[in-house]
């Protein structure tokens, strides 16, 4: 979800400290002796092959926006999007936790893990980037070939006319119509990975409709019970279908929206490695699994993966004959 993030704990060994809001986060710590031999066995895999990478709000935390399952994360009982669709007293509580949340989550900054990513796209290691988070830090970090496979928190859709707005705007709107709300709300509350505050007081909010129509915002990002959309689930086929190994970072892959690509990739001969602290639903799936902190990791692997050779003069990408 997108431009910098409330402090908040990192679990052991996760990579770095959380950044302050306004303030950027530290580098990533160095692997320790025991993390640099892992992380040998996943060049000796990696080394030569094209990537394609799945990112999951693990990577997000050293940015100071906590998970979901990681190692410490309190239970958490995200709303649903028939929930939300259904019940207006629902709707205005979601609504009055996403105004703080979102006030908090978007001062959020890429950390190193995030860079090291945008630094394996630049030197054409990866044919693309499928991201579970909706924070935007990826393309904050200068990402460009990313798949918001969840969407993205910083826009709004109207679910009556289809109209999308900046959440900035309807940031202001709902500043509007509850004048003093989060000064009176403050910093309680922990805050989700999808902006969701943990806050109690809501009966009092009041919630905006959309400006074109009238009809019923909803953040633009894929609720549980809601399906990815199916055009976005195909180009990230598309991302995996040419690489030739899959890397899997600070995902659990607990939902299937993630574990499908896991399950392609290790179906289609094509090794996988993921990075987690904390165990997955795809570690037997996978050829290694490194329980290491996301941003060391990846920043590591950025840092010693060798270039990929260049097509031999007079072929094609595959090897064959070059078309004229």
């Amino acid at each position: 979800m997108s431009t910098e993030r409330n402090g908040q704990p990192t679990p052991p060994g996760a990579g770095t400290a959380p950044s302050p809001a306004g303030g950027a986060p530290p580098s990533a710590r160095e692997p320790t002796a025991e993390e640099r031999a892992q992380l040998q066995e996943a060049l000796r895999l990696l080394s030569g092959r094209r990537l394609a990478l799945l990112t999951g709000a693990g990577l997000s935390t050293d940015s100071g926006i906590p998970d979901y399952r990681g190692p410490g994360a309190p239970p958490r009982n995200p709303m649903t999007y028939q929930q939300f669709i259904g019940d207006q007293a629902l709707r205005r509580r979601y609504w009055a936790r996403n105004h703080v949340g979102w006030h908090h989550m978007r001062r959020a900054v890429p950390n190193a893990g995030h860079r090291a990513v945008a630094e394996l796209e630049r030197r054409g290691l990866i044919t693309g980037l499928i991201t579970q988070n909706v924070d935007r830090l990826h393309t904050d970090a200068g990402s460009r070939q990313v798949i918001d496979l969840h969407g993205r928190f910083d826009q709004v859709i109207c679910l009556d006319c289809g109209s999308r707005f900046s959440r900035a705007h309807i940031a202001d709107l709902l500043l509007r119509l509850n004048p003093g709300y989060l000064e009176e709300v403050g910093d309680r509350g922990d805050i989700n990975p999808d902006a969701d505050a943990e806050i109690t007081d809501t009966d009092s909010f009041v919630v905006a409709d959309c400006p074109v129509c009238g009809g019923t915002l909803k953040p633009d990002f894929v609720y549980f019970g809601e399906n990815v959309p199916k055009d976005r689930v195909a180009a990230a086929f598309d991302i995996l279908a040419a690489a030739d190994a899959l890397v899997v970072a600070g995902s659990s892959l607990t939902v299937m929206s993630g574990l499908r690509f896991v399950r392609r990739a290790h179906k289609d001969g094509k090794p996988v490695v993921i990075i987690n602290r904390g165990p997955t639903r795809g570690d037997e799936l996978a050829d290694l699994k490194l329980d290491i902190g996301t941003a060391p990791a990846l920043t590591y692997l950025a840092r010693h993966l060798p270039d990929l050779a260049a097509p031999a003069a007079g072929t094609g990408d595959d090897g064959g004959p070059g078309e004229n």
